[in-house]
């Protein structure tokens, strides 16, 4: 089966272990990401102004490049990318004024009124938990933390799980032989963007993060987003500095873990 992948701008460089491994699991379960042959940056988050139309163009001419293709379901990996994807097609559906105002100045493009649905994959994998089981080669056998930080889960209209709760990546990685441990920080912010300008509140999150993993048994922290990934395992060397009791531990996309259970060649 192909589906149409939206890779976005960090899937393409700092995050390409995370594409990478994606494919790869992806295609190991019958399941092609065809990416879009022509695809710019989502605009990196949505704007929460109401008025600010410009900033949703991006999104929406991405959204029409998986039309005209002839899709209408678009994957995503990145946690942010979807995100941007989703809100602005759930405008495209719902706000009739603003896409038509979007539709009149993009006036070179075919008019887009949500026709495509955007899909993170850890949707598509719930549905097949029971065949990833049965594909299992090397079960995990760690703990693991899932971490789906804010962009998978806020707002509410596009968590892809109850997002006070979420249980997706639990489940995978229960079903690739692993053991979810409980994580009360699953859906704590990780600074974002702080990081650039205010790097001691990004310092804060990630010590308290993954001190409260590995105080309820984590080996490992499961996650999907790039930034989080960044801000969680790269920075830990910099925690050390400011938390000398800090204990690092491993960050990992889901996918990865993927690859490793099936034993998908590299």
């Amino acid at each position: 089966m192909e589906m149409a992948y939206y890779p976005g701008c960090t899937l393409k460089t700092n995050a390409k272990s995370f594409e990478d491994s994606a494919i790869k699991a992806f295609r190991h379960i019958g399941i092609e990401l065809k990416e879009l042959e022509k695809w710019y940056c989502c605009g990196t988050v949505y704007s929460i102004a109401q008025d600010n139309l410009m900033y949703r163009l991006a999104s929406i001419r991405n959204l029409i490049r998986a039309k005209e293709e002839g899709f209408d379901k678009l994957v995503t990996l990145c946690s942010i990318c979807y995100n941007t994807l989703k809100q602005a097609n759930l405008m495209a559906r719902n706000d009739a004024e603003s896409m038509s105002k979007i539709n009149a100045f993009m006036d070179e493009e075919p008019d887009y009124g949500g026709e495509v649905e955007v899909i993170h994959p850890l949707q598509i994998l719930k549905e097949r938990m029971w065949e990833i089981r049965s594909m299992v080669k090397k079960p995990l056998n760690k703990k693991y933390a899932a971490y789906y930080g804010c962009l998978l889960l806020r707002p509410a209209e596009v968590s892809i799980d109850e997002h006070e709760n979420p249980r997706i990546m639990e489940e995978l990685i229960e079903a690739l032989g692993g053991e979810a441990v409980n994580f009360p920080l699953k859906n704590e912010c990780c600074g974002s963007y702080n990081v650039v300008a205010n790097r001691e509140a990004v310092i804060e999150a990630n010590y308290r993060i993954i001190t409260n993993a590995r105080k309820n048994g984590a080996d490992v922290i499961v996650t999907s987003c790039p930034l989080c990934y960044f801000n969680l395992k790269d920075m830990q060397r910099v925690v050390k500095k400011f938390y000398p009791d800090f204990v690092e531990l491993p960050v990992q996309y889901f996918t990865e873990l993927m690859v490793e259970a099936f034993e998908v060649k590299q």
